[in-house]
């Protein structure tokens, strides 16, 4: 996800199962493709910054963060 006007972008490490990763690699695979040798070209770490990025900003993590009570 490109950075937007009024947004920065950070490196933090997240906690997610297996499972999910291993569903985001099988569903870039389908929608990549294969190249023309056959490889899959994929940048999984991109698509999961990318996919935590647009579910914070549609969850509203601002609100979130604005709550003392969820520290």
């Amino acid at each position: 996800m490109p950075e937007s006007e009024g947004t920065i972008t950070i490196h933090v490490n997240v906690d997610i199962t297996p499972s999910s990763i291993t569903t985001i690699v099988e569903n870039m695979k389908t929608i990549a493709g294969r190249d023309e040798k056959g490889i899959y070209r994929i940048d999984t770490a991109d698509k999961v910054s990318e996919m935590i990025s647009r579910f914070l900003q549609e969850k509203d993590f601002e609100g979130y963060v604005e709550d003392v009570n969820n520290y």
